[in-house]
């Protein structure tokens, strides 16, 4: 079942202030005191100072391909923290049919076949993607959507370049600090893995699954977090595909649930933007709807049976509410 949340009035958004600082807690809010984005560090720097990574992909492209196919606005999804380019291979491929364009799966930085950097961050993935788009040179602008870690992720890029993108979508997640919140055990998954690896150099997957198992009672979750170890042959020490150390101290220091902006500066109004939710999670809770307004006036919300983990949970439902969006509202531009 897919809920409709009415669209709120951009008038009832104009006097809120954001959540930006990763030492308050989730729901309290720090005064805006400055007119300049000094304090925001490098979070909107786009000079090349930041090191970017080139990103690896997979294109997905629908029967019949041709230059029409590429004239449209591509899609480019962009996965969540301990996923990859493969975990929408499926749904990418059905959207592609469905949408007649092409289809992009990114690796973000330190997952799946992209390079391993020590700095993780949104300004850092967020310039990762820029610098895939631009080089892409898309005759049309794509639409970003992403998931969870990938939802913060476009809406930086949206922030931070407003002209790179047509449209924005963000699946289970919002423009907000999470860092107080304790609303995930991702730092948990990283200690049981560092573990399990590195003391106990397990040899056996299911020793492995048995240490993630005092942490994550879901046998999913725990079968997702093992698509990213290599498992060698029947003797080797099972090893990490991705740089648990970086991944693990992004987690501790608030980077990965941080929201490093400021709606006071930083606003995103060159295109719509979709905010879908799973019906079971807590990421998207009601009373951070006007947050998302500040940074996004032009937003719409669905909600979908599922939780946190929308698209695997419920692709049918998640590809009917993206679809819709993309044909309407481009119909609209």
């Amino acid at each position: 079942m897919i809920r409709i949340i009415p669209k709120l009035s951009s008038r009832n958004l104009i006097n809120v202030t954001c959540r930006y600082s990763s030492s308050i807690p989730y729901g309290q809010v720090k005064p805006f005191t400055r007119n300049d984005a000094s304090y925001l560090g490098d979070a909107l720097s786009i000079d090349g100072s930041i090191e970017t990574v080139a990103l690896k992909f997979e294109r997905h492209s629908p029967p019949n391909h041709n230059h029409q196919t590429d004239a449209k606005s591509p899609v480019i999804i962009l996965h969540g923290l301990f996923g990859s380019k493969t975990n929408t291979r499926t749904v990418s491929k059905q959207l592609a049919q469905l949408l007649h364009r092409n289809v992009y799966c990114l690796d973000l930085r330190n997952f799946g076949e992209s390079p391993h950097i020590n700095r993780l961050d949104y300004p850092s993935l967020a310039a990762d993607v820029e610098r895939f788009i631009d080089e892409s040179k898309f005759e049309s602008k794509p639409i970003l959507v992403g998931h969870s870690m990938g939802a913060k992720t476009v809406m930086a890029v949206a922030l931070r370049r407003p002209d790179l993108a047509k449209m924005v979508v963000s699946v289970d997640n919002a423009p907000v600090d999470l860092s107080g919140s304790n609303a995930s055990n991702f730092g948990k998954y990283v200690n049981q893995l560092r573990l399990a690896l590195e003391k106990y150099q397990y040899t056996n997957i299911k020793d492995v699954d048995r240490e993630l198992a005092k942490v994550e009672s879901n046998i999913v979750v725990r079968q997702f977090l093992l698509t990213n170890l290599n498992r060698g042959k029947k003797e080797d020490i099972i090893k990490s595909k991705i740089p648990l150390d970086v991944i693990g101290n992004s987690i501790a220091n608030g980077s990965i649930a941080a929201w490093p902006f400021d709606s006071n500066l930083v606003r995103w109004s060159k295109g719509p933007t979709l905010f879908i939710r799973g019906s079971k999670s807590k990421y998207v809770p009601d009373d951070i709807l006007p947050d998302i307004g500040s940074y996004f006036p032009d937003f719409e919300i669905r909600e979908i049976e599922a939780g946190h983990w929308v698209i695997s949970e419920n692709p049918e439902e998640f590809k009917k509410v993206l679809v819709e969006f993309i044909e309407r509202k481009e119909d609209d531009i």
